[in-house]
């Protein structure tokens, strides 16, 4: 999937670095391999919304606001993926996940306005050991999500 990102980002136009880097399971580790900042990582992360999947992406630097979803979506019950449901929605591992929904998932995007913060994104490109770096405007230009806040520090 790491190449098919690459094709695809290439194929709207977008510019971007690719860092290559020892393998990294927390946001804290991917942003010291790319020797960047943990804020401008793009953090994605499947939540289960009541009987929905969806993906959640907010800056690496903060938490995740459950009660801001729940309250969003109107639903009670809120949880993160298994890594079961994970490999079965993404063919990805934990940390792997890239920030996009459609074209490489078949899930709803939502992007936190913590993304919007920073002039570049980070993040780990359906690999624990490649990354891609691109500018936030492009990002949101192609990521197609809808904005809400949904994190706090």
């Amino acid at each position: 999937m790491f190449e098919e990102i690459k094709f695809w980002l290439q194929s709207q136009k977008i510019e971007f670095t690719i860092i290559k880097h020892e393998p990294t399971l927390t946001s804290a580790q991917s942003a010291k391999a790319r020797g960047e900042d943990l804020s401008i990582g793009g953090k994605a992360l499947i939540m289960k919304v009541g009987n929905d999947f969806k993906i959640f992406v907010l800056s690496a630097s903060r938490k995740i606001d459950s009660n801001a979803i729940k309250k969003r979506f109107n639903v009670k019950k809120l949880r993160f993926v298994n890594s079961d449901e994970l490999k079965e929605l993404t063919g990805l591992t934990s940390g792997a996940v890239p920030p996009f929904g459609r074209p490489f998932f078949n899930l709803e995007l939502y992007v936190d306005h913590s993304i919007k913060n920073n002039l570049k994104i980070a993040f780990n490109a359906a690999s624990l050991t490649n990354s891609i770096i691109m500018k936030t405007s492009d990002y949101l230009k192609i990521a197609g999500a809808e904005y809400f806040d949904f994190s706090s520090e």
